[in-house]
């Protein structure tokens, strides 16, 4: 229930909203390059771009192409700072909430 309800407060907020886009844009943009660079599914794809954006990295997959490593390099530069600043939006979000909760509104 509180997922849907930040979800809705995302959506009607157009900070987060533009923020949330922004972040969906960004994986889907990885996803295409990655299908495309390096010949892997779309799932497979998918999964290397949020798996190098949240700088998990478990090493299951890797680009071997020059142009897939090339992309790499830039994509990391661009879209770290993108899912950082989700993570930070979210983090005050819900500091917001508790805030707003402890002050009885």
């Amino acid at each position: 229930m509180v997922f849907i309800k930040t979800l809705i407060n995302f959506l009607q907020d157009p900070e987060y909203r533009d923020l949330l886009l922004t972040t969906v844009l960004i994986l889907f943009f990885g996803t295409m390059a990655y299908h495309y660079l390096e010949g892997w599914g779309y799932l497979d794809s998918l999964y290397f771009s949020l798996i190098t954006l949240t700088t998990i990295g478990y090493g299951d997959f890797s680009p071997q192409t020059a142009g897939g490593k090339m992309f790499t390099i830039f994509y990391i530069l661009l879209g770290i700072g993108i899912i950082l600043s989700f993570v930070n939006t979210l983090y005050h979000h819900f500091e917001k909430e508790q805030q707003r909760k402890r002050n009885g509104k």
